[in-house]
C-alpha cells in the first residue's frame, strides 16, 4: 500500500511541476510617460484632440518591437498597460497642455467637452524600432481652426535611439518621440492660428 501511495504522490508532484512549467508568467505592463517641452505663447483657447487613428498592426496589447524586413516582432510577455490609442491620446493631451499654458486641451473621448477653437486629427502610421534598434514615429496631422475651410496638414517623422536593449528602453524612446510630436503639434497650433 505504501508503495502505491508513494507512486501516486510522485505522479501528482510531476503533474503539478509540468503544469507550473507550462503556465506563462504574468505579463509586464508598460506605460508611456509625458515628456516636458518648451512652452509657447498663444494658441487657441480650446483645443480638442480627436480620436487617434492607429495602424492596425500597433493596435494590440503586446508591445510591437519592430515591423522591419516584412516581419512583425511582438513582445509576447511585455504589454501596454492600457489600449495604445487611449494612452497616446492621454499623454499628448498632457504634453500639449504643458506646452500651451494659455490653451485648454481636451480629448474628444473624455467626459469634459467644449466647443473647440481648434481640433487636431492624428494618424499614427508607425511606432516601432528600425533595423538599427532606434524607435521610429511616423504620423500625419491635421489642425482645423474654427472658421477655417481646410485643415493645415503636416507629416512627422522622428527617429529616437534607445539607451539600451531592454523593452523599458524602447518605451523610454517612444516617450521621447511622442514628446517631439507634441512639440510639432504645439508649433502647428500657434503658427497656424497666427495666420
Amino acid at each position: 500500500m505504501t508503495r502505491r501511495w508513494r507512486h501516486r504522490g510522485l505522479l501528482a508532484l510531476g503533474l503539478a511541476a509540468a503544469l507550473f512549467a507550462c503556465s506563462s508568467p504574468a505579463p509586464v505592463l508598460y506605460t508611456i510617460a509625458p515628456v516636458q517641452g518648451t512652452t509657447r505663447v498663444g494658441g487657441p483657447r480650446v483645443v480638442v484632440l480627436e480620436q487617434i487613428g492607429l495602424e492596425r498592426y500597433l493596435d494590440r496589447s503586446e508591445i510591437v518591437r519592430s515591423s522591419e524586413n516584412y516581419r512583425l516582432d511582438v513582445s509576447s510577455n511585455n504589454w501596454w498597460g492600457e489600449p495604445l490609442g487611449a494612452m497616446l491620446s492621454r499623454v499628448l493631451v498632457a504634453e500639449l497642455g504643458q506646452r500651451l499654458p494659455q490653451s485648454t486641451v481636451l480629448a474628444d473621448t473624455g467626459a469634459v467637452s467644449s466647443t473647440p477653437d481648434a481640433t487636431i486629427q492624428l494618424n499614427i502610421q508607425r511606432l516601432d524600432e528600425d533595423a538599427a534598434g532606434a524607435v521610429v514615429l511616423r504620423a500625419q496631422a491635421g489642425v482645423q481652426f474654427k472658421g477655417q475651410k481646410a485643415p493645415t496638414l503636416r507629416n512627422f517623422n522622428f527617429t529616437v535611439p534607445r539607451s539600451g536593449p531592454n523593452v523599458g528602453d524602447e518605451v523610454a524612446a517612444i516617450s521621447a518621440a511622442l514628446g517631439q510630436l507634441a512639440d510639432g503639434l504645439a508649433a502647428m497650433l500657434v503658427s497656424a492660428g497666427a495666420h
